[in-house]
């Protein structure tokens, strides 16, 4: 297997959603629907990527892992075990709700799954804001008490964004991202959240949506503190790391190059700004553009040049 993998987006509607998928990236939108979420990269049941080009064209990445699994992942990986992680696009729009991810310590008894996520900011509305973690000295019963008079926005850590500005986002922290950003967003193949709060809107078919407090003071980390920000920079270097995947943030001047080796191990590649060609391709060089994602596989040795000044997100160290 010596092919980059990309696939087809699949847009998801939002109540919070807009459009700017397709105005800052050039995307062609369902018509007429706020498109809140794009998942890049999916194995999920209720949800499969779908190969875009190439050899595997129209193949669910569930399909690849069962019939390439080695290839793929590497020798050690099972072929009936999900690709680790989920990659989305969030047009926010309007601010999304409260929310929390519930921790592996009690994602089993609430019937969920836990989920660690990164924000990447590839654009920030002046004012715009991101809400994550708690404030110190915050306690349950605070919290619980705000949450029932509608002030909990007022203890939870608030953060000014900008355009290149990333932040990890641990399960069990309280969280929100402000209307006015759009974020790449790569987590744990999750999809439980719990809503704390939604600012009194409703949902698309016009009714509340559903909030799950109970669940949510059960999955909040109340010893924990807030994470920092990391500000965009000139730089290359590690911008989050947990026990299940780390993520590089490279900077590519114009004719720069990438490299990785056969054998390592498979990895995302997701271009912030810019773009980048594979190289040595035997049909040519192939583009991957701003705002893709793409699987390089375990088994494939890859070179990439930038045409112009780049930034690119590697994801890596699977578990």
């Amino acid at each position: 297997m010596r092919e980059v993998l990309q696939f087809q987006p699949l847009y998801q509607e939002r109540v919070w959603g807009g459009r700017r998928l397709e105005s800052l990236l050039g995307r062609t939108l369902p018509p007429a629907s706020p498109i809140g979420e794009s998942w890049e990269i999916a194995d999920r049941p209720e949800a499969q990527s779908h190969v875009r080009g190439g050899p595997y064209n129209g193949t669910t990445l569930r399909e690849l892992i069962e019939r390439h699994s080695a290839k793929l992942m590497g020798p050690q990986w099972p072929a009936d075990a999900r690709f680790p992680l989920l990659v989305k696009w969030l047009d926010c729009s309007e601010r999304l709700s409260l929310q929390v991810h519930p921790p592996a310590a009690v994602a089993a008894s609430l019937g969920g799954e836990s989920k660690a996520e990164i924000w990447y900011v590839a654009h920030s509305a002046p004012g715009a804001a991101l809400f994550v973690g708690l404030k110190p000295g915050v306690t349950r019963a605070m919290f619980e008490r705000a949450v029932a008079d509608g002030t909990a926005e007022a203890c939870v850590n608030k953060v000014s964004a900008a355009s290149g500005d990333s932040i990890f986002v641990d399960s069990g922290q309280v969280h929100a991202i402000d209307a006015g950003n759009l974020i790449l967003e790569i987590q744990l193949n999750s999809d439980t959240t719990y809503r704390l709060y939604d600012w009194g809107r409703v949902g698309l078919d016009g009714k509340p949506r559903a909030l799950h407090v109970e669940e949510s003071l059960r999955s909040i980390a109340w010893d924990g503190g807030p994470p920092e920000l990391v500000r965009a920079a000139p730089t290359s270097g590690t911008i989050a790391s947990c026990d299940q995947f780390s993520i590089r943030r490279v900077v590519l001047g114009k004719g720069e190059t990438l490299h990785f080796p056969a054998g390592e191990q498979p990895r995302i590649l997701s271009v912030a700004a810019g773009g980048v060609e594979q190289s040595g391709h035997p049909s040519g060089s192939r583009p991957i553009a701003r705002g893709d994602s793409a699987i390089l596989p375990f088994s494939a040795e890859l070179d990439f040049i930038a045409p112009e000044p780049a930034i690119i997100l590697v994801t890596e160290d699977f578990a």
